[in-house]
């Protein structure tokens, strides 16, 4: 731990030319004693660190001294390309390796680059889960996958009750939901990672396809889930106004293919979740919209227009 710290101390000396200890204080989540002491531990090492003393002073190194601790490693040339998500680096217990890649690669800029990490995380930043999510702890088994995925390891895992080995190639992060994507006898797989038990990572290794791209899988895998969910198809006619509003009152998945069945008079097929959701649907085209069919749908959205013109009859509302 000191050791990592120590090394920490000095690319940040590196990086930002000079640094008061409370300065370092605060970035190595220390306290100023231990900054001293670790700048004594430094110099006694042969490093060149100096002190500036007086107003604005500071530990700096010595001009021209350069370390040779900015070389990455493969850990850390990984979670490099984490960084701009915090959250999960933090999730899968991997923000310390990242936090050193930063610190190496801004050490290993020129002089006039050193404040572009600065510059670029005070303009852009990524919030990964959806609004109102409630701030539970990742799931348990989230860092032993996490591990398994970087090392290509084998798992023993219990999902929903059942034992398997696993072969996680990858993680995803989804509006604030965690899923593994895993190749069990020689099908791949999506997992919710909040579902599994027991994690134990074992020692043998396996070889990943190298025709498989997480990415490309992920999203085929999301648009057939998406398309499983439309269990139900209606029959509405849209006015002039209501074709306008289509796009934005159906489900993406099923907008393709309502817009291919619009016809000339308006009618349209809708895939739909359930009968629940096309009603909450068809409540948003207000007088837009007529349904079809079903006539359970066409009877509940009647009811619904008799209620609410009853409600606006003319009467005096005091």
């Amino acid at each position: 731990m000191r050791a990592a710290r120590l090394m920490s101390l000095v690319l940040l000396l590196q990086g930002r030319g000079g640094m008061t200890a409370a300065e370092l204080a605060r970035e190595l989540e220390v306290s100023e004693r231990t900054v001293h002491r670790d700048v004594l531990a430094l110099s006694e090492a042969g490093v060149p660190v100096y002190a500036d003393r007086g107003r604005g002073g500071g530990y700096r190194l010595l001009d021209g001294y350069r370390t040779r601790l900015t070389g990455l490693d493969r850990e850390e040339a990984e979670a490099l390309f984490l960084s701009g998500v915090p959250a999960a680096l933090r999730e899968m217990g991997l923000q310390d390796v990242a936090a050193t890649a930063r610190l190496k690669a801004a050490a290993a800029l020129s002089p006039a680059l050193r404040d572009a990490p600065a510059t670029a995380a005070q303009r852009f930043h990524l919030d990964a889960p959806g609004w109102f999510a409630g701030g539970d702890p990742p799931p348990a088994a989230l860092a032993p996958l996490a591990r398994a995925v970087w090392r290509d390891r084998r798992v023993a895992a219990v999902y929903k009750g059942e034992r398997r080995v696993l072969e996680p190639y990858g993680l995803v992060l989804k509006a604030g939901v965690w899923y593994a994507a895993a190749r069990h006898r020689s099908r791949f797989l999506i997992y919710r990672v909040h579902r599994f038990g027991e994690v134990s990572v074992l020692e043998e290794r396996f070889d990943r396809d190298p025709g498989f791209d997480l990415a490309t899988f992920w999203a085929g895998q999301a648009a057939e889930f998406a398309r499983s969910l439309l269990r139900e198809v209606v029959t509405l006619r849209l006015s002039e106004r209501g074709r306008r509003m289509l796009r934005h009152v159906a489900d993406p998945a099923a907008l393709e293919d309502a817009l291919a069945s619009l016809r000339p008079d308006g009618t349209v097929r809708l895939a739909v979740e359930s009968l629940e959701v096309a009603f909450s649907q068809v409540l948003r085209f207000g007088p837009e919209a007529e349904v079809l069919d079903p006539p359970k749908l066409r009877a509940m959205t009647a009811d619904a227009a008799a209620r609410t013109a009853s409600l606006y009859a003319e009467h005096d509302p005091r």
